[in-house]
This record gives structure tokens, C-alpha cells and sequence, in this order.
């Protein structure tokens, strides 16, 4: 007993220790921080070959003599691809030592300590617009080069944006930086990109080639820096016409009339897949692969202006959301510790960890930090929660079940685990796609979500069963600290399945309702903020340097007064006194009455107010990406239920209770006129996640009292017994959420309160879809199943039972008597 006390007390010690340690990194995260860096090497790839991407996976070296024999005749100096060769390093930028470099398996190592990156609508970043050199682009071409852009400027952050601004400019916002020339240096400007063969001839241009990226192959066991090119269908049949003719001769790689590589042909390359080797560094070729990235635009661009911009949410969106997430942590700890006593505290502690090591991480892994990340913090912080109600309350039933209270605890973790582990894992199948296949704010909401998940399955699997035993070893042992649940008599929810359906039916009629009634009166289903329509930018120099706040208080009112909506959204310009304001689109009329009013109310000079048709920064292809991840991500889910269950009824269940939530929330959208922005992806996303956990901890449950209570137990009772056993987690799961975002709707500015609202609606609708709907599904689709296998079985047996009435009206021969 003693031994076991002492054990509990260093338990303990190492707890806090642990505790105020990385808590004192974390304060000094939120506290200070550095720049981010920008690595700036210049192209010297010139001893190099391409090769047909087939054949140099394969490690072969194709090169001849000679055709090396015909390069150096042809090109002084030069030596043989494919062979060690020192270069001269003067030609390179050189770095500082906090940059970060390529590490040998050619992947940029980002680990580090400093502050959290903030997004763009946190702390701001650098604003580039680019003008066409083609005064009148298609449309087509422009959007083309705006989501290539975006795939490209990802490299820097998920968040950074890029959307049209006129007829023939796009406007390049990256957060998190503040040294515009950096950017621009590294980014590089948008040229024109030409393969050209030795007698200067155009073989191949930059938009026929579809992707450029660097790596590392193993040659006969030494490692060879590559760029692997793609190239588009008619690229691919040019390319194969000049590669079959050009065998031992060179194909320079021209950018903005500067040679960067110049590599040996060694094969025809039909197959639409090439490699350039050769290179000495993986910088090199991560170089070279960005130059032909940024070649292969579909038009020229030439660097127009660029700024450094203001955060567009402010300062106090930050402080608010800070003070609001101490205040929910605080109610949160009274509140889990008021329902689940000692195992309640254990939580808090193991919480406070899972938020320190948040802070840490997204420091370290330098994730940026925006709005939607907020959201899949929040909804990581919900799920650490409930993996600790599910725990703490299957400890409430073994103790109730009259077992010990050191049992209780073994068994409550043994018993929750499948439910955790299901939970958790269907929602990081669903952020691991929404990472690969999204774009922009949907692969920053991914990021933190999973980043989430897997530290909240850590904490509550291991950090809060080990400080609730150390509680236990300190002499913490009698069972009125841990609770019992009391025994409730079954709630017949499936007797209620009628009333129920009704009720989200008719929730979801009412959305399409007036979802019409929006379409022909705003001229859309929904209220489409600037994010997605698009707008007007105005810069309006005025003649002091005003504060977010002051803008907000004072300039924005004037604005919304002449356009008559809100959601107007505003960015300083750094360095001087420049407002842009992004409105919806305005006429020439209304253009004129703002610039009157603005000039009247602040004595700006009206003649300097420039305006430009602006488009969505949710592009049509990013949309087109959301949404073809989330229908991934929902069928990945459904088979990853389908196979842990083994019952496609609770896969099939599992998914109607989820779009049901999303359409509610969707619903409210269009009948609250709220402004379907960034932010909406974001709360689907949200939404998405949550929802799926709860309806599989009630399907655990259904599936466990499957295999203990009698075989004589009704569909109905086993429903009814499961869903009411799983209620109190139910409430308690979904109220702890909801008290965060509560606080931080009630704390929060403005544009904090549009994002937090639909995500309440989204708990309610998501605590009620898997009390009273998900079991109802599952009832209503297995007994369809039920239905079909024993509609089957007779008629086998009825088959079975005529081919015996034949077979005894035969005689010994086999003729029918």
C-alpha cells in the first residue's frame, strides 16, 4: 500500500512537472516568435540529361558514349551527365541559418520553435497582383492561371489566396510573411517557358506541361536529384515527336529568355512521363522543377504592385478568441469535474497537456493558423472531450455493476476503446482526404484537425488513465469520487421514429422553401458573401493612419450605408495610410456615391480612390475540390464502418445521419440569410467531422448489447436499451462543445460570431440526429436487409422442397411414374 502511494505521488509529480515545463514553452510560443525565412537559390542546372520517366525509375543509365563525345564537341567545358562533377557554388544565394533546408530525403525539414503562423485574416501577410502581358484574356485562360497560381503560392501557405481583380489582373495574397521582395524573389515572375531544341526551335511550351516536381531516386544504390515532368496529351505527342528525332542533342529549357537547364535527349520519351538527371543538390532540382511550375501559366505575367497588408479579422479577433477559449476552459474544467468528480479532474489535467502540446506542435510543424484552423481545433478539443465521457462514464456503469473501483477503471478504458478508436479514426480518414484532395482554407482546417485527433486520443487513452491511477495510488480509492450511474428504464425512441423523421423532414423542406423565396429575391439559393461572388475592391488613401477597430467603427458603417448589406471586409495597407475595402459588386452610380461619402465623412481626396471588379478568392475549382473531398472523405467513412461493423446497415445509417446534419445546417444558411463565405466551408467541415463520432459511439453500444442481452431481446429493445444507455454521453459530449463555442460567439467580434453560430446549429442537430435518428436508420435499413435475406431463404426453400416432390415420383431408372 505504500509502495503504491508512493508510486501514485511521483506519478504525480512527473504530472505537473511535465506540465509547468512544456506549459513554459508554450507561453513563450504565444509570447514571441521569428520570421519565417524564405530560401533563395539561384538555377545552375546545366550537366544534366532527360530520359523517359520509365526508364530512370528503373535506375538505368542509358547515356552512350557517343553521344557524350557529341555534347562536349558541341558544348565546351561541359562534362558527362550522369557523373560527379564539382560546381561552383558562387553563383548561389547564400542562406541564413535559420532557413530551412532540404534534408536527404529531399524533403524541406520545417521543425522549429517560434511563434504560431498566423493566416491572413489573422495577422496579414503580402498582397502581389500580377497584370496579364495580353491586354484581353479569355476567361478561360485567366481561371486556368488562377488555380495553378493557387497550387503554387500552397508552397508557402495553405491559406494564401488568389482571385481576379479586373479584366486581366490577379491578386496574390500570402499570410504570414512581411517582406514583399522576398516573396517576389522566390516566388519569381511569371514568364514565358520554352523547351527549344539546338537549332532554336520551340519544341515543347510551358503550358503543355502539366506538373514539375523534385525528387530522389536511388541509382545502383547512390542517390540522383531528378525533376519529374508530365506533360499535357498534346504535349506528350510533341515532346515524342522531338525526343525520337533529338537522341544525343540537347533540348534547353528557356525561362524569360535565360537558359536553365540544357539536358541531353537519351531516349524517345512517348509516354507522357520524363526525368531530368544530373542535378548535385535536391535544391537544384526543387529549383529547376518550381521555374518550369511557374513557366507552365497559361499567360505572361508581369509584377503590377505589391503590398503588405493588415489582418482582416484584427487584433481583437484574436484577443477575443483567446479570452473566450481561457473562460470555456475554466467552464469546461468546472463543468467535467462537477459531473465526473475525481476522473473530471484527471481530464482537466490531461486537456491542459492535449492544449499545450496544440501550441507546440502547430509551432513546430510552423501550420498556419486561420480561422477554419480555429475550427478544427475546436472540434479536436470536443472530441478529446468525449473520448473522456465515454471513458468516465463506462467507469460509472462497472462501478454501478458492483465492481472494484481499480476494475471499474481497467474495464471502462478496455470498453470504450473501440468507440474512441472508431470515432476518431473515421473522422482522420475524413481529414487525411480533405488534405490531399483540398485546397487552401480546406487544407489548413485539415491540418489542424488531425493534428487534433491524434494528440486527443493520446491524452485520454494514455495521459488521463495514467494520472487517474496515480489519483487512485495516492489512497483516492473509494468509489463516491468516481460516481455510479444510476439505471434508467429504456426511452422508447423507436416507438417516437415517426414524430422524429417528421420533425428533420420538415426542417429540411422549410431550407429548400426558402431557399427558393432566396433565389428569386437575391437572384441565388443563398446569401454569397465576397468569398465566393466576388466584389468590388476600393483603395481609399486617407489622411491619418486608422486602426482595424477604428475602421470598423467608423469607416465601415459609411460603406455599408451605401451599399446596404454587411459583410463588408477591409485590409490595411503597412506603411502607409491605404484602406482596401472589398465590397459586393458595385455600379458606376454607387461607386460615385461611395467615393462622395468617404470624401464628405473623412476629406479623403475622392480623385484618388481607385476601384476594380474583383472576383472570388473560392475559386470553381476550389469549390469543385471541397466538395469532390468530401464526398471521398464520406465514402472512405462508409467503407471503413461497413468493414469495422460488418453490417452495411450501420455504414448506410451512419452516413444519412451525417448529410442530415450537414443539410440542417445548410438549411439554416439559406433560411437565415447568413453569408455563405470561407467560413462555410469551414462549418460543413466542422460539422462533418463531429457528427460522424457520436452516431458511432451509439452504434458501439448497439453492436455490443447485440452480443450479450438474450437472443429473445426485440430489434426494438436492444435500440431502445442502447440509445438510453448511451444518453447522458450523448448530452454531456455535445454540451461541452457547445459551451466553448457558446462563450466564443458570446466573446467574439463580428465575423467570429458567423462562423460560430452555424456550428452550434451544427452540434444540435448533430446531438439529435444520433439520439433519435442514426439508431432509427439502422432499424429501418436492417430490417429492409432482414427483409430481402428471408424473402431469399424461402425462396430456396421452396425451390428445395419441389425438386424433392420430383425426385420421389421417380422410379429406379429415373423416369417420372
Amino acid at each position: 500500500m505504500k509502495d503504491n502511494k508512493q508510486k501514485g505521488l511521483t506519478s504525480l509529480f512527473i504530472t505537473f512537472v511535465v506540465l509547468a515545463f512544456l506549459g513554459f514553452l508554450a507561453f513563450n510560443v504565444l509570447q514571441s516568435g521569428k520570421h519565417s525565412n524564405v530560401t533563395k537559390v539561384s538555377h545552375t542546372a546545366e550537366e544534366t540529361t532527360i530520359t523517359s520517366a520509365e526508364s530512370s525509375a528503373a535506375g538505368e543509365s542509358k547515356e552512350s558514349a557517343s553521344s557524350t563525345k557529341a555534347d562536349e564537341s558541341s558544348s565546351a567545358g561541359e562534362t558527362k551527365a550522369n557523373t560527379e562533377s564539382s560546381q561552383a557554388e558562387s553563383g548561389k544565394e547564400s542562406e541564413s541559418a535559420n532557413e530551412s533546408k532540404a534534408d536527404e530525403s529531399g524533403k524541406t525539414s520545417k521543425f522549429g520553435m517560434g511563434k504560431i503562423k498566423l493566416g491572413l485574416d489573422l495577422a496579414g501577410g503580402v498582397s502581389i497582383t500580377y497584370q496579364t502581358v495580353e491586354k484581353n484574356p479569355s476567361d478561360e485562360d485567366m481561371a486556368d492561371t488562377i488555380y495553378k497560381l493557387q497550387q503554387r503560392v500552397q508552397n508557402y501557405s495553405t491559406e494564401a489566396e488568389v482571385y481576379r481583380e479586373g479584366t486581366n489582373r490577379i491578386n496574390i495574397d500570402i499570410p504570414g510573411v512581411s517582406d514583399a521582395n522576398a516573396i517576389l524573389n522566390e516566388l519569381g515572375k511569371p514568364g514565358s517557358l520554352l523547351f527549344v531544341d539546338p537549332q532554336g526551335k520551340t519544341v515543347l511550351t510551358g503550358d503543355q506541361v502539366a506538373t514539375a516536381k523534385a525528387g530522389i531516386v536511388d541509382n545502383n544504390g547512390k542517390s540522383e536529384y531528378v525533376v519529374s515532368l508530365t506533360f499535357t496529351d498534346e504535349g506528350s505527342k510533341a515532346f515524342a515527336e522531338a525526343t525520337a528525332k533529338l537522341i544525343g542533342q540537347r533540348i534547353a529549357i528557356v525561362y524569360d529568355n535565360v537558359v536553365y537547364s540544357n539536358p541531353t535527349v537519351q531516349t524517345a520519351i512517348t509516354g507522357g512521363n520524363a526525368q531530368i538527371t544530373g542535378m548535385t543538390s535536391y535544391d537544384e532540382a526543387k529549383n529547376l522543377a518550381s521555374t518550369i511550375r511557374i513557366g507552365s501559366l497559361s499567360l505572361e505575367l508581369e509584377e503590377l504592385r505589391s503590398n503588405v497588408v493588415g489582418a482582416k479579422l484584427g487584433q481583437t479577433a484574436i484577443s477575443t478568441s483567446m479570452k473566450a477559449a481561457v473562460v470555456g476552459f475554466v467552464v469546461l474544467a468546472a463543468f467535467m469535474i462537477g459531473i465526473f468528480l475525481l476522473p473530471g479532474a484527471a481530464s482537466v489535467l490531461a486537456l491542459a497537456l492535449y492544449i499545450i502540446l496544440e501550441v507546440l506542435l502547430l509551432s513546430a510543424f510552423e501550420i498556419t493558423l486561420t480561422l477554419p484552423g480555429i475550427a478544427g481545433i475546436i472540434l479536436s478539443i470536443g472530441m478529446a472531450v468525449d473520448a473522456n465521457v465515454i471513458i468516465f462514464t463506462r467507469i460509472k456503469e462497472e462501478i454501478a455493476l458492483g465492481k472494484s473501483v481499480y476494475e471499474s477503471i481497467n474495464s471502462g478504458f478496455k470498453k470504450a476503446l473501440s468507440a474512441i478508436i472508431d470515432g476518431n479514426v473515421t473522422t482522420l480518414i475524413a481529414a487525411a482526404v480533405l488534405y490531399i484532395r483540398g485546397s487552401g482554407t480546406v487544407k489548413g482546417f485539415a491540418q489542424t484537425l488531425a493534428l487534433g485527433i491524434i494528440l486527443s486520443m493520446f491524452t485520454a487513452l494514455f495521459v488521463t488513465k495514467f494520472i487517474l491511477k496515480a489519483f487512485y495510488n495516492v489512497g483516492l480509492d473509494d468509489a463516491k469520487f468516481y460516481g455510479k450511474k444510476p439505471k434508467r428504464e429504456p426511452i422508447n425512441f423507436v416507438g417516437m421514429r415517426k414524430i422524429t423523421l417528421s420533425i428533420a423532414a420538415a426542417v429540411l423542406i422549410i431550407g429548400v422553401i426558402f431557399a427558393g423565396i432566396n433565389k428569386s429575391k437575391i437572384g441565388g439559393f443563398f446569401n454569397y458573401g465576397l468569398d465566393f461572388k466576388g466584389g468590388t475592391s476600393t483603395n481609399v488613401t486617407f489622411d491619418k493612419d486608422y486602426s482595424l477597430e477604428e475602421i470598423s467603427k467608423d469607416i465601415v458603417p459609411v460603406v455599408e450605408s451605401v451599399t446596404g448589406e454587411a459583410g463588408t471586409q477591409t485590409q490595411k495597407v503597412q506603411g502607409t495610410n491605404q484602406v482596401i475595402i472589398k465590397t459586393r459588386s458595385l455600379s458606376l452610380d454607387e461607386r460615385e456615391k461611395l467615393n462622395k461619402a468617404l470624401a464628405d465623412k473623412f476629406g479623403v481626396d475622392a480623385e484618388k480612390i481607385t476601384a476594380e471588379s474583383i472576383s472570388g478568392a473560392v475559386s470553381s475549382e476550389m469549390k469543385k475540390d471541397a466538395v469532390v473531398a468530401t464526398v471521398l472523405a464520406t465514402i472512405l467513412m462508409l467503407i471503413y464502418i461497413w468493414v469495422r461493423f460488418r453490417d452495411f446497415s450501420f455504414a448506410a445509417g451512419s452516413i444519412l445521419a451525417l448529410l442530415h446534419d450537414v443539410f440542417v445546417v445548410i438549411a439554416c444558411y439559406a433560411i437565415f440569410r447568413w453569408s455563405v463565405g470561407s467560413t462555410f466551408i469551414a462549418c460543413i467541415l466542422t460539422i462533418l467531422g463531429y457528427s460522424i463520432n457520436a452516431t458511432i459511439v451509439i452504434y458501439d453500444r448497439i453492436r455490443e448489447n447485440k452480443a450479450i442481452l438474450p437472443k429473445a431481446t426485440s430489434k426494438e429493445d436492444l435500440i431502445n436499451i442502447s440509445v438510453t444507455e448511451t444518453l447522458t454521453r450523448s448530452i454531456y459530449s455535445s454540451l461541452t462543445t457547445f459551451i466553448t463555442i457558446f462563450i466564443l460567439f458570446l466573446m467574439g467580434v463580428s465575423s467570429i460570431r458567423e462562423f460560430a453560430l452555424p456550428i452550434m446549429v451544427g452540434i444540435v442537430a448533430g446531438t439529435y440526429s444520433s439520439v433519435f435518428l442514426s439508431s432509427v436508420f439502422w432499424y429501418i435499413l436492417s430490417n429492409k436487409f432482414d427483409k430481402k435475406i428471408e424473402e431469399k431463404k424461402a425462396e430456396n426453400a421452396k425451390k428445395k422442397k419441389k425438386t424433392k416432390k420430383v425426385e420421389i415420383n421417380k422410379d429406379s431408372n429415373g423416369a417420372v411414374v
